[in-house]
Protein backbone atom coordinates (compact mmCIF):
# COMPACT_ATOMS: atom_id res chain seq x y z
CA UNK A 1 0.00 0.00 0.00
CA UNK A 2 1.14 3.34 -0.33
CA UNK A 3 0.03 6.69 0.56
CA UNK A 4 -2.57 5.83 2.51
CA UNK A 5 -6.63 5.94 3.29
CA UNK A 6 -8.95 8.24 4.74
CA UNK A 7 -11.79 6.93 6.18
CA UNK A 8 -15.07 9.16 7.78
CA UNK A 9 -17.15 7.59 10.08
CA UNK A 10 -20.50 8.60 12.07
CA UNK A 11 -20.85 7.71 15.83
CA UNK A 12 -24.29 8.08 16.76
CA UNK A 13 -25.60 9.04 20.25
CA UNK A 14 -27.73 7.03 22.83
CA UNK A 15 -27.17 3.93 20.66
CA UNK A 16 -24.88 1.22 21.98
CA UNK A 17 -25.98 -1.48 19.41
CA UNK A 18 -24.47 0.64 16.89
CA UNK A 19 -21.67 1.78 19.06
CA UNK A 20 -18.63 -0.08 17.63
CA UNK A 21 -19.52 0.02 13.72
CA UNK A 22 -16.55 2.26 13.36
CA UNK A 23 -14.37 0.33 14.84
CA UNK A 24 -15.24 -2.94 13.32
CA UNK A 25 -15.27 -1.52 9.67
CA UNK A 26 -11.59 -0.14 10.20
CA UNK A 27 -10.89 -3.31 11.70
CA UNK A 28 -12.17 -5.30 8.27
CA UNK A 29 -10.67 -2.50 5.89
CA UNK A 30 -6.98 -3.30 7.84
CA UNK A 31 -7.27 -7.03 7.49
CA UNK A 32 -8.20 -6.80 3.77
CA UNK A 33 -4.84 -4.57 4.04
CA UNK A 34 -2.72 -7.12 5.26
CA UNK A 35 -2.07 -5.08 8.18
CA UNK A 36 -0.31 -6.77 11.37
CA UNK A 37 -2.76 -8.49 13.52
CA UNK A 38 -1.39 -6.85 16.91
CA UNK A 39 -1.42 -3.31 15.29
CA UNK A 40 -5.50 -4.34 13.96
CA UNK A 41 -6.21 -5.59 17.52
CA UNK A 42 -4.46 -2.69 19.25
CA UNK A 43 -6.94 0.06 16.61
CA UNK A 44 -9.76 -1.76 17.04
CA UNK A 45 -9.97 -1.39 21.08
CA UNK A 46 -8.99 1.76 21.38
CA UNK A 47 -11.23 2.62 18.26
CA UNK A 48 -14.05 0.74 20.22
CA UNK A 49 -13.40 2.39 23.76
CA UNK A 50 -13.38 5.93 22.30
CA UNK A 51 -16.83 5.31 20.11
CA UNK A 52 -18.23 4.04 23.70
CA UNK A 53 -17.09 6.99 25.37
CA UNK A 54 -18.91 9.30 22.80
CA UNK A 55 -21.49 7.28 23.07
CA UNK A 56 -21.93 7.73 26.93
CA UNK A 57 -20.71 10.86 27.55
CA UNK A 58 -21.63 13.39 24.29
CA UNK A 59 -24.31 12.39 22.49
CA UNK A 60 -22.19 10.55 19.33
CA UNK A 61 -19.77 12.47 17.31
CA UNK A 62 -17.70 11.34 14.29
CA UNK A 63 -14.18 10.16 13.71
CA UNK A 64 -11.32 10.25 10.85
CA UNK A 65 -9.38 7.65 10.37
CA UNK A 66 -6.15 7.93 8.34
CA UNK A 67 -4.22 4.23 7.16
CA UNK A 68 -0.89 4.41 5.68
CA UNK A 69 1.77 1.85 6.09
CA UNK A 70 3.49 2.64 8.72
CA UNK A 71 0.44 3.92 11.39
CA UNK A 72 -3.03 4.67 11.86
CA UNK A 73 -4.24 7.66 12.83
CA UNK A 74 -7.63 8.36 14.41
CA UNK A 75 -9.43 11.69 15.49
CA UNK A 76 -13.08 11.23 17.47
CA UNK A 77 -14.84 15.07 17.51
CA UNK A 78 -17.52 15.21 19.62
CA UNK A 79 -20.00 18.04 20.72
CA UNK A 80 -20.61 16.98 24.66
CA UNK A 81 -19.62 18.61 27.44
CA UNK A 82 -16.42 18.32 27.52
CA UNK A 83 -13.91 16.77 30.23
CA UNK A 84 -13.90 18.88 33.38
CA UNK A 85 -10.47 17.19 34.57
CA UNK A 86 -9.20 14.92 32.01
CA UNK A 87 -5.81 13.60 34.78
CA UNK A 88 -8.69 12.16 37.25
CA UNK A 89 -10.62 10.48 33.87
CA UNK A 90 -7.61 8.88 32.94
CA UNK A 91 -7.51 7.22 36.15
CA UNK A 92 -8.34 3.71 36.07
CA UNK A 93 -11.70 3.16 37.81
CA UNK A 94 -12.66 6.38 37.34
CA UNK A 95 -16.30 7.38 35.76
CA UNK A 96 -19.10 10.01 35.67
CA UNK A 97 -21.33 7.44 33.52
CA UNK A 98 -24.92 7.62 34.94
CA UNK A 99 -26.15 4.11 36.55
CA UNK A 100 -28.75 3.24 33.61
CA UNK A 101 -25.19 3.15 31.21
CA UNK A 102 -23.29 1.13 34.48
CA UNK A 103 -26.16 -1.55 34.63
CA UNK A 104 -25.74 -2.60 31.08
CA UNK A 105 -22.38 -3.27 31.56
CA UNK A 106 -20.49 0.11 30.45
CA UNK A 107 -19.45 2.93 32.21
CA UNK A 108 -16.55 1.45 34.88
CA UNK A 109 -14.05 3.94 33.73
CA UNK A 110 -11.46 1.86 31.45
CA UNK A 111 -12.17 3.74 28.48
CA UNK A 112 -9.49 6.35 28.73
CA UNK A 113 -6.70 4.08 30.66
CA UNK A 114 -7.47 1.48 27.84
CA UNK A 115 -7.45 3.66 24.80
CA UNK A 116 -3.74 5.34 26.30
CA UNK A 117 -2.65 1.42 26.86
CA UNK A 118 -3.11 0.02 23.39
CA UNK A 119 -2.05 3.16 21.38
CA UNK A 120 1.51 5.30 20.70
CA UNK A 121 0.25 8.28 21.17
CA UNK A 122 -2.79 9.72 22.51
CA UNK A 123 -4.03 13.62 22.88
CA UNK A 124 -7.06 14.77 24.11
CA UNK A 125 -8.25 18.43 23.58
CA UNK A 126 -11.48 19.37 25.64
CA UNK A 127 -13.40 22.25 26.50
CA UNK A 128 -16.18 22.74 28.66
CA UNK A 129 -19.55 23.04 26.67
CA UNK A 130 -18.23 22.36 23.59
CA UNK A 131 -16.45 19.26 23.24
CA UNK A 132 -13.69 16.91 22.99
CA UNK A 133 -11.36 15.78 20.47
CA UNK A 134 -9.15 12.60 20.84
CA UNK A 135 -6.06 12.47 18.91
CA UNK A 136 -4.85 8.87 18.54
CA UNK A 137 -2.19 6.76 16.71
CA UNK A 138 -1.30 3.14 16.57
CA UNK A 139 2.27 2.24 14.67
CA UNK A 140 2.43 -0.68 12.62
CA UNK A 141 4.81 -3.57 13.99
CA UNK A 142 5.07 -2.36 17.45
CA UNK A 143 4.01 -4.95 20.19
CA UNK A 144 2.72 -2.30 22.77
CA UNK A 145 0.20 -4.34 24.70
Amino acid sequence: MSGGFHLKYEVPGDDFTRAGEASGAVKKRLKALGFDQNAIRRVSIAMYEAEINMVIHANGGYCDVDIYPDRVDIVLVDSGPGIPDVEKAMQAGFSTAPDNVRNLGFGAGMGLPNIKKYTDEMRIETELGVGTKLYLSVHVNNDKD
